[in-house]
């Protein structure tokens, strides 16, 4: 008889039809992950009842997780002189004005958030069909639009993340690593989903959450119960 890895044993384990206390779905994707040969990445994902079309139910957000994510940030910062100054010694990682523009024109790619000090606008403004897509646009809301260019990189760094509803009404987000202590997963995914539901809409009608799920990156989806 072929031998059964732990992997597909541990996601035999999981009953499909149901959803599980968030303690006891990590535990089973933490086992899950545990024959990987890499430190998987643990996502969870929230359908809503909403509809983003409509301005009144878009779901958009930012909050530190308070165990960070495992995950290297690359931060690229539109500022020039003392807040270029400010932005290197926080740590981003690419830093420029108009220069900086032409790059990500030409192609430059290689980060994941984008901030800029309010006088830069000008410049950044004509990204929007290059960053738009990557939803990585400058937003005053979000914080990366901001006069303290340096608070706002140490807190990408430190595991801050943003999260937008796509088309479909799903919000999602990496809560940490499989190699991270499962008290601090959960409590990365509880802030994860408190902050979601603080969010609500106006324009949201009915049942709000309607399903989390929680996974890791080449594991199974574990449903889980509202943590409300």
């Amino acid at each position: 008889m072929a031998k059964i890895s732990k992997r597909k044993q541990a996601a035999n384990e999981i009953d499909r039809s149901r959803s599980y206390p968030l303690a006891e779905a990590v535990s089973m994707i933490k086992a899950s992950a545990a024959a990987s040969k890499f430190d998987e990445t643990i996502e969870i994902a929230m359908n809503l009842g909403i509809d983003p079309r409509h301005a009144d139910q878009m779901v958009r957000g930012v909050i530190a997780m308070p165990n960070g994510t495992g995950k290297t940030m690359r931060v690229a910062v539109f500022a020039r002189d003392a807040k270029a100054d400010e932005a290197k010694e926080a740590g981003a990682d690419l830093i420029g004005a108009e220069d900086l523009a032409e790059a990500i024109q030409g192609g430059e790619s290689n980060f994941e958030r984008v901030i800029a000090s309010p006088d830069m606008m000008g410049v950044v403004g004509r990204l929007g069909k290059v960053l738009g897509p990557r939803g990585l646009m400058p937003n005053p809301k979000l914080g990366t639009v901001t006069v303290d260019v340096g608070a706002a990189v140490k807190a990408a760094k430190a595991g801050e993340v943003q999260y937008r509803a796509e088309k479909a009404g799903v919000v999602h987000a990496g809560v940490g690593k499989a190699s991270f202590d499962e008290a601090k997963i959960i409590e990365n995914a509880a802030a994860f989903i408190d902050a979601v539901r603080k969010a609500r809409p106006s324009g949201a009608k009915g049942t709000y959450i309607r399903k989390i799920t929680i996974s890791s990156t080449m594991g199974p989806g574990i449903m889980v119960e509202d943590v409300a």
